[in-house]
């Protein structure tokens, strides 16, 4: 069961591409030169602060307590620099896709995309290789850390029980051991290899909007990759995903997808 056409009402709800490199020293002062390059697809810009606080809890059962705490600023804000921590150069496009740069990672998230290659849609590819391109223009970087492809899909479960549950996925939860209409929540995460290559695969049961719902959280990765290697690899990663999202539905998600979006 091949997916083989653009599906008008498709599960999956974002993916993210994402490479990661040694922490550059010289980013800040080339970030200027990559937005020009970029800006036609992404015109939207901010700089963004963000750091870690840690919280500790003194009270009478006297807890120590780890809290994360972000705090986002815009270029115009005066106290930006003060507050240090990470700098993000954030960029949008009007497409509903976001474009995040620091000095060791870029990642590309989009909730707009339909398809990765597939002809009749926007490709994620092609955003993909546009950025690569521009950003190789100006950072020259032999090795990448780590090359990264992430799908995440929320899928339908009509009934809250084992025989529809079965009908519609191939999956791994031990429900004849533990009746899916009793669970509240149930989740599954492996990392397995697949050639060169690693899948972080995860499967959780979660209630969205007073409904229950499979979600497939699809995460491959591969590590020092050549500069020139990384569009191939990632091309690869998405056949390892796209195999594995196949092996994992059945044909009533498959009729699920192709019923057309209300609203």
């Amino acid at each position: 069961m091949p997916i083989n056409q653009i599906y008008p009402n498709p599960t999956v709800k974002q993916v993210i591409f994402q490479i990661r490199f040694p922490n550059l020293f010289s980013m800040e002062n080339n970030i200027g030169d990559i937005q020009y390059k970029i800006m036609e697809e992404f015109p939207q810009s901010a700089l963004i602060f963000k750091r870690q606080l840690l919280f500790l809890d003194t009270g009478e059962e006297g807890l120590f307590k780890g809290v994360q705490d972000e705090f986002e600023h815009k270029r115009d804000n005066k106290n930006a620099e003060q507050l240090g921590g990470k700098k993000i150069w954030q960029f949008k496009s009007n497409k509903n896709f976001q474009l995040n740069i620091t000095a060791d990672s870029l990642d590309i998230t989009s909730q707009h995309h339909k398809t990765y290659q597939k002809d009749g849609a926007d490709k994620f590819r092609d955003i993909i290789e546009f950025v690569l391109t521009k950003f190789f223009e100006v950072i020259k970087i032999p090795i990448i850390n780590r090359v990264g492809l992430r799908y995440i899909d929320e899928c339908p479960i009509p009934k809250k029980n084992n025989t529809t549950f079965k009908s519609y996925y191939n999956s791994v939860f031990p429900i004849d051991r533990f009746n899916l209409a009793d669970a509240k929540e149930m989740v599954y995460r492996t990392v397995i290899k697949k050639g060169k290559n690693f899948l972080i695969y995860i499967e959780s049961l979660s209630q969205i909007e007073n409904q229950y719902k499979l979600i497939l959280d699809f995460d491959g990765f591969a590590e020092n990759i050549k500069s020139k290697d990384v569009l191939t690899t990632t091309d690869i990663l998405h056949t390892i995903i796209e195999d594995e999202f196949v092996n994992t539905i059945r044909e009533p998600v498959i009729k699920f997808m192709k019923q057309k979006k209300v609203g």
